[in-house]
């Protein structure tokens, strides 16, 4: 029944199970059921997802996927997401990852992490913000 013109779009940019999980919002206007995946898989396939968001302008998945993000942070992976909100322009993203970095007394943690020598050599701009909010926050 397909239109004999027709041609198969290909999508390169997206992993499969990403892409319907991306349609499931679009046709339902509600994030797919994730229950069978490992934390760690979730907050992939949501990362995944926000860049998938910010690519095609889907405003309110990409505000949906920033506050999931936010409510996953640890001292393993704050740094990786800070990178993250960075390259999409997640501003409450951002700010959540700065806070939690310097709230949590466990700066040092989050230094020796992997996914902060990522953001120290891709970002290094970054950094900087984050150590002048913590320079601003000790003055106050």
């Amino acid at each position: 029944m397909g239109d004999k013109g027709a041609h198969d779009i290909t999508i390169d940019d997206m992993q499969p199970v990403v892409f319907k999980a991306f349609l499931h919002f679009i046709y339902t206007d509600s994030m797919p059921p994730m229950d069978g995946l490992e934390d760690d898989d979730k907050r992939e396939m949501v990362k995944h997802l926000l860049v998938a968001a910010d690519k095609y302008a889907m405003e309110r998945m990409k505000s949906i996927c920033e506050g999931m993000l936010c409510k996953s942070l640890d001292v393993e992976t704050v740094a990786s997401v800070l990178a993250l909100a960075d390259q999409h322009n997640c501003s409450n993203l951002k700010d959540a990852c700065t806070e939690f970095m310097l709230s949590s007394n466990r700066m040092k943690e989050v230094i020796s992490s992997q996914g902060y020598l990522h953001l120290k050599r891709s970002s290094p701009d970054v950094i900087v913000d984050v150590l002048e909010r913590a320079a601003k926050s000790r003055k106050i």
